[in-house]
């Protein structure tokens, strides 16, 4: 594992509680581990950590995120995905196939709908020209997977953002 995703997961683990274990995998059903860190932990954690590696660019990025959703543990995924809305901006159309992997690997929708809000959503609403057109080719494609989730992240992702 990278230094930054030792830093993240050891964190993470630190940050935790046997109370917001219990109350957290109540929630999920089983479906994911937890550790029982709380929703401001992970985003501190994560704050923590772009401010501890500063030089991270978008393969470091995308790295990091995949090195954290490895492992079936809530707080670790979504560490992942609050990575990826902190770093939208870096992100490409080529990076919806490994948010596709997530989306299908997820477990929660805790972890599909920001996905799609929030990284997904984003990042189509500034692509443009031949990339924009590949992103919404494959929104598309999203739309008529026989996952659910992916095409709840496909609608999600393709609605008009509220006010």
């Amino acid at each position: 594992m990278s230094e930054a995703g030792e830093f993240v997961d050891y964190t993470l683990q630190m940050e935790s509680t046997w109370e917001k274990a219990a109350e957290t995998d109540e929630r999920l059903n089983g479906s994911l581990k937890v550790y029982g860190a709380s929703i401001g932990a992970v985003r501190g954690t994560v704050r923590d950590a772009l401010k501890k590696f500063k030089d991270l660019d978008h393969d470091d990025i995308t790295a990091l995120s995949s090195e954290l959703w490895e492992e079936p543990v809530f707080e670790r995924r979504l560490a992942a995905v609050v990575l990826l809305q902190t770093k939208v901006k870096l992100l490409v159309n080529t990076d919806l196939t490994r948010i596709e992997g997530f989306i299908r690997q997820a477990g929660t929708r805790e972890l599909v709908d920001p996905l799609a809000k929030d990284v997904v959503r984003a990042l189509m609403a500034r692509l443009e020209g031949l990339a924009g057109d590949r992103a919404h080719r494959v929104l598309e494609r999203w739309a008529e997977d026989p996952d659910p989730e992916l095409r709840r992240a496909a609608a999600i992702a393709t609605a008009a953002s509220s006010p």
